[in-house]
């Protein structure tokens, strides 16, 4: 039986694909494409692909409670595209694949993906002549939630103001672990300008590039503040951006 947390954050997942593609400027034409979901999560994206018309949908990730559940939901609920996605266990940097990708799609998984510029130049070997990836993600770390709320540092950019090794050790303390760095928790934190220039110095082209894209009341007043350079690496929550090789 399906979790039903897992079915929620499923839910959750497909109705804020429309929202991923509208900031991407509209959905490609996804017919007979072969595609790779980078970050699949629970496979609401991969479900939304499949559904467009793309011959293949391969979604991979590294948390295996979230593809047991892609599995399962697919198996009970998608029949009907169970030829089309399937679920993998990889490692985009050390597992080989000798799959080629029209599109690659990775949506809220940059923020939390160590050595970016590896993954991209792998991403550059796995797409066809043309190819393109599309890519969606946020809050960034130097954000007022940018930290997921992981460093328990629980109000607005507080996690920026205390020092690395303070909230280390306040975590490792409070909730008897080990870590030694915040990207131990699943945290990369680049901030925009290192984004920015991981994607400019790849062998892509950045064909697409957007900023502060939200449907969220103040979100005009970020988009204001993040016009003005001193604060724009902490008014700039996510970014919106299509590569193309």
């Amino acid at each position: 039986m399906l979790n039903k947390k897992d079915i929620d954050y499923f839910n959750f997942g497909k109705l804020e694909n429309e929202k991923f593609w509208r900031r991407l400027g509209g959905k490609p034409d996804l017919k007979n494409k072969t595609v790779l979901d980078f970050g699949c999560g629970h496979g609401a994206l991969c479900v939304d692909i499949a559904k467009s018309g793309a011959k293949i949908v391969n979604g991979i990730d590294l948390e295996e409670n979230l593809l047991k559940f892609a599995k399962d939901n697919l198996k009970e609920n998608y029949k009907d595209l169970k030829d089309k996605i399937k679920f993998d266990k990889l490692d985009i940097i050390k597992d080989e694949t000798e799959q080629k990708f029209d599109l690659i799609v990775t949506k809220d998984t940059f923020e939390h993906t160590l050595n970016l510029p590896e993954v991209l130049k792998k991403m550059h070997e796995l797409l066809n002549i043309g190819g393109k990836v599309y890519v969606g993600f946020g809050p960034l770390y130097n954000f007022y939630n940018g930290d997921h709320g992981r460093t328990e540092m629980y109000l607005p950019w507080f996690h920026l103001l205390f020092s690395e090794k303070f909230i280390i050790n306040r975590i490792n303390k409070k909730n008897d672990l080990q870590i030694n760095r915040i990207q131990d928790l699943g945290l990369s934190k680049y901030s925009l300008s290192e984004y920015k220039n991981f994607f400019d110095n790849s062998k892509f082209k950045l064909k697409y590039y957007k900023t502060n894209q939200s449907d969220h009341p103040v979100s005009f007043l970020f988009n204001k503040l993040s016009k003005l350079k001193i604060f724009r690496e902490y008014c700039t929550y996510n970014i919106y951006c299509i590569l193309e090789k």
